[in-house]
Parts: C-alpha cells; structure tokens; sequence
C-alpha cells in the first residue's frame, strides 16, 4: 500500500477511537444532576467542607451540572453576603424548588425522592 493510503487508514481509526471514547466519557450521573439542576436543586457547601467534597465525589464527573454556591471567603474566614441572606447555617445545605432545606450530607436516593428526579 502507499504511504498515503496508511496515513488515511490511520487518521481514520484514530478519529473513530477519539469519537468513541468522547461518547463513553459522559459520567453516570449526568441526567440526573442535569434533572436536580433543571428542578431547581442547589447545594450551598464550602470549599474546605469534607462532607461537602463527599457530596460532589457522589456525583463523579457529573457535578459539573449541579448548582453549587461557594459560601466560604477564601482563607476560610467567613461567609459570602449571598450565603448569609439565604441564612446559610451549615455545610452541606440543599434547597429544593419548593424552598425546603436538608442540612448534612445526603445519599443519591434521598435526593432523587426529595427533587423528584429519578436516579437511573
């Protein structure tokens, strides 16, 4: 075969492994933290929170679609102004579109029955 002929076999493989692998790549629970976002779930957490960053390892690589609100100024030293007019207390904090809260750490079952979106 030519040279030409191998490169071209060669970009197309590399562009069918590329692709596959960017489809596999979605993380387990994307349409569930797309559907607790959608129904107007957020957390209200702080960055040096162990229980907050337990929460976010549950979700994996699908936190990225959850509302999150940082209510920690950086050092550590007190509490953002929006945390504090929501009355923020303690961390972890969830709301829900109905405005009910749920403080500490919850597991993926607790929030699929309390925003009402299904855990697959």
């Amino acid at each position: 075969m030519k040279k030409t002929t191998w490169m071209g076999l060669i970009i197309i493989v590399l562009v069918i492994v590329i692709v596959g692998f960017t489809r596999n790549n979605s993380s387990q629970y994307d349409t569930f933290a797309q559907c607790l976002t959608e129904k107007g779930t957020t957390m209200y957490g702080a960055y040096w929170c162990g229980h907050c960053q337990n929460q976010k390892e549950l979700f994996g690589g699908s936190w990225k679609y959850m509302n999150y609100v940082e209510c920690s100024l950086p050092g550590g030293n007190g509490q953002t102004e929006i945390c504090k007019q929501a009355g923020i207390e303690g961390y972890p904090t969830w709301e829900f579109a109905d405005g009910t809260r749920k403080s500490g750490e919850l597991q993926l079952e607790q929030l699929s029955i309390l925003a009402g979106c299904p855990l697959q």
